[in-house]
């Protein structure tokens, strides 16, 4: 049986999802129709067994599912025998698939919202569609599932009291190294994603201005290769020119270290170095004093030295 794909056009809505049926081991299921309204539905972030019931259930009973890739969606629905009718709903065609998936709302259609992996509206441009339902007051509903957020979370072996989800950083080096020593004030465990073409530059720059701190590479989470990397930054970016770098990653990296006393001298050098390249002594100095801990003095020494190996004639702030 194979999903099928349609457009939202609200004269759909009586036909749609003639069998709302799922199948599990073999054994196929009645899935009742849920009221009308938007199930934010999460879903399996590799391994396809990793799916709740409930959202088995919801995604064979309602009249429409909105999907990032209706390709990666249908592999999902034929795995479960699912019919539902599916409809793209992504970042290219979100301003005129809203309105459509709105009307069919107001129809009393009931509508699941699913990501290409995990939970919707984290790293998707589900949010506009959920804050105009809301609006319009239709009922929205989540259906709490996979995360790969939380999944490299709870295997980092890190704190996890309070931790700062960023997403994508910028993918040119200079932005990124912006964004990345912003982050690096921030009193919490990271969770970064980063795609398999620019991880290393990224572990490079993370370990160049966040280099005391521990981290974990987390590849192709409850997939058949999943791999999970621990250690310091500086040691992950050394070896990471032997990674593999096919497939999916979440960074976690740890809380800053208090008092900074985990950082050493090389890696205070090389955090100076690169502010240096960029910035003037006075913000590569307050930079470094914020991420290491180490008292002002004592760095503000270390960089007028390294400042005068890179630019001979350099005596002082600027």
């Amino acid at each position: 049986m194979r999903a099928k794909t349609v457009s939202t056009n609200p004269q759909n809505v009586s036909a749609l999802a003639e069998k709302r049926n799922y199948a599990i081991h073999g054994e196929t299921l009645t899935a009742p129709r849920p009221p009308a309204g938007l199930y934010l539905v999460a879903t399996p972030i590799g391994n396809l067994g990793d799916i709740t019931v409930r959202a088995l259930e919801t995604l064979a009973g309602v009249d429409l599912i909105a999907c990032e890739d209706t390709r990666i969606t249908r592999r999902l629905t034929e795995r479960y025998g699912i019919t539902a009718q599916l409809t793209p709903y992504h970042e290219h065609n979100a301003a005129a698939a809203r309105p459509r998936l709105l009307e069919q709302l107001a129809q009393g259609a009931s509508i699941a919202l699913v990501s290409d992996a995990g939970t919707p509206l984290i790293s998707d441009p589900g949010f506009k569609l959920v804050r105009e339902v809301c609006a319009a007051g239709h009922r929205v509903l989540a259906l709490p599932g996979p995360s790969s957020v939380l999944t490299a979370l709870s295997v980092a072996a890190l704190p996890t009291d309070r931790f700062f989800f960023e997403g994508f950083l910028p993918p040119k080096q200079i932005a990124r190294r912006t964004r990345l020593s912003e982050l690096a004030r921030l009193d919490a465990t990271l969770v970064l994603f980063e795609s398999g073409s620019r991880v290393q530059e990224t572990l490079a720059d993370l370990a160049a201005i966040m280099g005391a701190r521990e981290a974990a590479i987390c590849r192709e989470m409850t997939k058949l290769h999943e791999e999970i990397k621990r250690g310091p930054l500086s040691e992950l970016a050394q070896s990471a020119a032997d990674l593999e770098t096919r497939g999916e990653f979440v960074l976690v990296i740890g809380p800053k270290p208090d008092g900074g006393e985990a950082m050493t001298a090389d890696e205070i050098d090389d955090l100076l170095r690169d502010r240096l390249a960029r910035d003037s002594v006075k913000d590569a100095v307050a930079h470094a004093v914020e991420v290491s801990g180490r008292p002002r003095r004592e760095i503000y020494a270390r960089a007028l030295e390294l400042a005068k190996e890179q630019h001979p004639g350099t005596h002082g702030e600027p």
